[in-house]
């Protein structure tokens, strides 16, 4: 019914920038809270950042002042603006939306396939 397809990851050199891109697709009503996390090897899946329906973003530590999540309602999507990338940063990033779907009109979470992120030293 719901599909989200991430892109724009890649291999970036340390001090680098990238953007990730999320479409969600299908029998979509509205798009509650959107956010992106990200699970380095050998470490738990933790939230990079969040963003409410009602404009309330939260980051991660480790990425305030470097990372913007943004979002288009229009197209369905959602961005993760990434600046200043480090080693650190490595990892397979993840979109989620809460979802009311359409007709039904249930709420549901939804998860990209991941994107991987490589930054160089």
């Amino acid at each position: 019914q719901v599909q989200l397809v991430e892109s724009g990851g890649g291999l970036v050199q340390a001090g680098g920038s990238l953007r990730l891109s999320c479409v969600a697709s299908g029998s979509i009503f509205s798009i509650n809270s959107v956010g992106w996390y990200r699970q380095a090897p050998g470490k738990q899946r933790e939230l990079v950042a969040a963003l409410t329906g009602g404009g309330t973003t939260n980051y991660a530590d480790s990425v305030k002042g470097r990372f913007t999540i943004s979002r288009d309602n229009a197209k369905n999507t959602v961005y993760l603006q990434m600046n200043s990338l480090n080693p650190e940063d490595t990892a397979v990033y993840y979109c989620n939306m809460g979802i009311v779907i359409g007709r039904t009109y249930v709420f549901a979470d939804y998860w990209g396939q991941g994107v991987q992120v490589t930054v160089s030293s």
